[in-house]
């Protein structure tokens, strides 16, 4: 089956930089300024992510997709940022549900990703797992996991093989704020302190997880802090500049690369969307969730550098915004019209 690469621009992010000792602190990290290669790169799989993320609600709200969705929209930079501090093919990603923009930024096929999404044949699980079950080993990328905090424990194996097999990859292990609370994770966070596994776990506070604001459901609500009684460190980063989750991102991984264990990466982000499509969000103002498109959105604000610094024209960034809605609406096109899988499927893939 051809398809088209979801990429637009270049499969590997620039370079990450110089790497620096990683420091606690208490207030998010700074942002380091980019270089015009870099803000082009983010601006394209930032956007990349948002128009897919769009489309899938879209094709949810037309009853093209079942089940569960849970759509990133807001918190683009995140995944985006750690991206450009990993090395892609080599460095693991595992995840949670909300999990397309992890999977597009890892370099998984648009059309894939959406021919899942629609239960066809053609998506990265045959159709059968929708869009909380994919996976790709060429990519790197170990799945999104319906099971709250399940992720955790298996990242932390994943950079328990990289150290048994005395490589120096490092595996991404994204939760939210509301995983954050499993026993499990804690578990992990020993287990990898204990044996200097090199997990650098990244927690997406974006606030509400399912519904309940962090203020109510968790007595510790500075994340970055989770892992003191261990002896992690952690920092708190600006979720929604991905120049301050590149400099975290580069700090936390070559702390993991030089054998140093874990690290934690609270990211303060923002989703604009519900938990899942079928919350209408009515736990938080319609004031809050414009404020913060208006003020802090991810996209506009690295827009507004290339416009500032003349990096690129109104013109140039219509012509990234075509050909990123191009790439999207095909892989709407493509889950639409592939086949459903065969009946046989439900007998392939059991583990006996």
């Amino acid at each position: 089956m051809a398809v088209a690469k979801a990429k637009v621009g270049s499969k590997s992010a620039p370079a990450a930089g110089r790497k620096t000792a990683a420091v606690k602190s208490a207030k998010p990290t700074a942002a380091e300024n980019f270089s015009k290669e870099q803000e082009l790169y983010g601006y394209r799989e930032m956007l990349l992510i948002r128009r897919f993320e769009e489309k899938a609600g879209q094709m949810y709200g037309m009853g093209l997709i079942g089940g569960f969705c849970h759509l990133y929209i807001g918190q683009e930079a995140v995944v985006v940022g750690m991206q450009m501090a990993i090395r892609t093919g080599e460095d693991q990603t595992i995840t949670g549900y909300r999990d397309h923009g992890h999977m597009l930024v890892a370099g998984m096929d648009a059309n894939g990703v959406m021919a899942e999404l629609t239960g066809r044949r053609g998506g990265y699980s045959r159709g059968k797992g929708g869009s909380m079950h994919m996976f790709s080993r060429e990519k790197q990328f170990f799945g999104g996991h319906g099971i709250v905090g399940g992720q955790v424990s298996l990242g932390t194996g994943l950079a328990f093989a990289n150290r048994y097999r005395k490589n120096d990859n490092v595996c991404l292990t994204y939760f939210g704020d509301g995983a954050a609370n499993q026993g499990q994770v804690y578990e992990s966070f020993n287990m990898a302190q204990l044996w200097k596994l090199p997990v650098v776990y990244i927690i997406e506070n974006n606030r509400y997880a399912m519904g309940t604001s962090v203020s109510r459901s968790s007595a510790q609500t500075d994340f970055s802090r989770r892992g003191l009684s261990f002896g992690i460190p952690g920092e708190k980063v600006d979720g929604m500049d991905i120049r301050a989750v590149k400099a975290a991102g580069d700090k936390a991984v070559a702390w993991c690369r030089a054998g140093k264990g874990p690290y934690i990466l609270e990211m303060e982000t923002y989703r604009y969307r519900g938990h899942s499509m079928s919350d209408p969000a009515k736990y938080r103002s319609k004031d809050e969730v414009q404020k913060m498109r208006t003020e802090h959105d991810p996209i506009e604000q690295v827009r507004a550098r290339l416009m500032e610094k003349g990096w690129a024209t109104e013109d140039d960034l219509k012509k990234i915004d075509a050909e990123v809605r191009e790439v999207v609406n095909n892989a709407a096109e493509f889950a639409q019209n592939d086949p459903e899988p065969d009946v046989s499927e439900l007998w392939t893939d059991i583990v006996k």
